[in-house]
């Protein structure tokens, strides 16, 4: 019987931290189905945007080969991944919390008797996506200065 591993995560801006997480969570199993948080729900629980549509995030995932599949979640029911796919292994990121407090009575009321495992973080000083994201934001700040600047002269 094949070992099936599921990892979550938002995957905005792709890093070398989330390709590790993916890579180790792989090798927890034999086959592993990546599920790619919904742009709603991402803004829901980090009270932002994601920079990446999901489409995209989905594509950039799939583009690394580890996954044997790379699914997006449901906005709508968190644990439909659960039922529908029944995992042996949940993966979890070593800072993935929200939705995780409870999954082991969500593993109890669904009757899945899978292990949870946390994957331990890669250099998290360096990667981390809210990292990423400052500064990527910075390094556009001068373009939006100099836009509204020129807008301003026009």
């Amino acid at each position: 019987m094949n070992k099936l591993v599921i990892a979550f995560g938002t995957f905005d801006y792709l890093h070398a931290g989330h390709e590790q997480y993916l890579k180790k969570a792989k090798a927890l199993g034999d086959e592993l189905i990546v599920v790619i948080a919904r742009d709603k729900t991402v803004k829901q629980i980090k009270g932002q945007p994601v920079a990446h549509h999901e489409r995209k995030r989905a594509k950039a995932v799939r583009n690394l080969n580890i996954a044997d599949s790379v699914i997006l979640g449901y906005h709508k029911d968190k644990h439909k991944v659960l039922r529908k796919y029944r995992p042996n292994i949940i993966a979890l990121g070593y800072d993935q919390f929200v939705f995780t407090q409870k999954l082991r009575k969500t593993l109890i009321d669904l009757k899945l008797d899978a292990k949870i495992i946390r994957i331990e973080a890669h250099f998290p000083q360096v990667y981390k996506s809210s990292i990423l994201r400052n500064l990527a934001e910075k390094e556009n700040e001068p373009e939006k200065e100099t836009a509204s600047k020129t807008a301003t002269i026009n």
